[in-house]
């Protein structure tokens, strides 16, 4: 035991001290030329994304959860870059590959909570009578779903990455890595089934009644004939696509392991991982809900909406008898 302990040591002495000029590439940790001007660009991207949406909270204050999401994904998206890019000026630091498959693993993660948390709002656009389960429950579903596969992901990241550290196998944390991404995987899809059937309910609906079909406020019938909701509508699908396509990748590459043959090639990673993530935050932040939805994103389908419609309902009646009694009152 010691004296496989100390070989390993030994080698990954070795290859810390290793250039591009000393080592062949396929003693690396990616096997393959990090390409600089690539990622550069995608830490360029993701920078003017976070800027986007820090820019957007910040004229409108609308919409506080959505933008806490994607802020913390799009910060990770940020930091992993930065750990590619110190990667391609060596590429046998660990340190600069723990923080890029950690962070680029984790933060689409973010990004699906902050596509979850837009569903409940367009239901009740549209009226919640068109979804099958109240707007309420698309948030108590999936936000919890999505918070689980991240503390998976998170933890078996921190333990690949200890376990790396320490010159031991880290077959345990990317296993338990690789559970949180299929979790995720399951969780859109059944998100993307339950918006299909919502979609097709509205429109069957819609066919046989006409617009009586959607909710009649005018807040929403003003809303939904304008071309920004209709753009963040398709911005959200087209997110929603790329972040599952994205974790189908992810999860076949990680499930490989760390020397398996998708992680081998740079293009896979490049098309799959970083333009798939970039076009969904772009697409949030060229339709972001904060102007999009305007006064409806602090009406009703943010938290707690569900009691206050409640609470209304019990009031209207109360209400409803008092002015029968001041009118009986005035009639006497």
């Amino acid at each position: 035991m010691m004296l496989a302990a100390r070989a390993n040591h030994t080698k990954a002495w070795q290859l810390a001290n290793c250039t591009i000029e000393t080592c062949p590439i396929s003693s690396s940790y990616y096997y393959y030329r990090v390409s600089l001007p690539t990622n550069a660009a995608f830490l360029a991207l993701f920078s003017i994304s976070l800027i986007g949406f820090l820019a957007t909270y910040a004229l409108t204050r609308r919409a506080l959860a959505f933008h806490v999401a994607m802020l913390s994904g799009v910060i990770l998206e940020v930091i992993g870059y930065v750990g590619r890019i110190q990667s391609h000026q060596n590429q046998w630091n660990q340190n600069g590959f723990l923080i890029q498959i950690v962070c680029l693993t984790i933060a689409p993660a973010f990004i699906a909570g902050g596509i979850y948390l837009c569903l409940r709002r367009v239901v009740y656009a549209f009226g919640p009578e068109n979804s099958r389960i109240s707007p309420e429950a698309y948030t108590r579903i999936f936000i919890p779903c999505d918070f689980f596969s991240l503390v998976l992901q998170a933890t078996g990241g921190g333990m690949a990455s200890v376990a790396s550290h320490q010159n031991r196998s880290v077959k345990a944390g990317d296993n338990i890595m690789v559970a949180g991404l299929s979790f995720q995987v399951f969780t859109l899809l059944v998100f993307m089934i339950l918006c299909a059937d919502f979609a097709l309910r509205t429109h069957k609906r819609f066919k046989s009644m006409g617009e009586d079909a959607f909710d009649q406020n005018p807040m929403y019938r003003h809303m939904r004939s304008g071309w920004r909701f209709k753009g963040f509508l398709t911005g959200l699908a087209l997110a929603t696509i790329c972040i599952f396509w994205r974790s189908v990748y992810r999860v076949a590459e990680l499930s490989e392991g760390w020397q398996g043959a998708l992680i081998k090639r740079q293009w896979l990673f490049v098309g799959f991982e970083g333009v798939m993530v970039i076009v969904a935050c772009f697409a949030l932040n060229l339709f972001n809900p904060a102007f999009t939805f305007k006064e409806a994103m602090e009406g009703l389908g943010g938290i707690g909406s569900g009691k206050k419609m409640r609470k209304q309902q019990k009031e209207k009646p109360a209400q409803s008898s008092s002015n029968s009694d001041v009118e009986a009152s005035r009639k006497g």
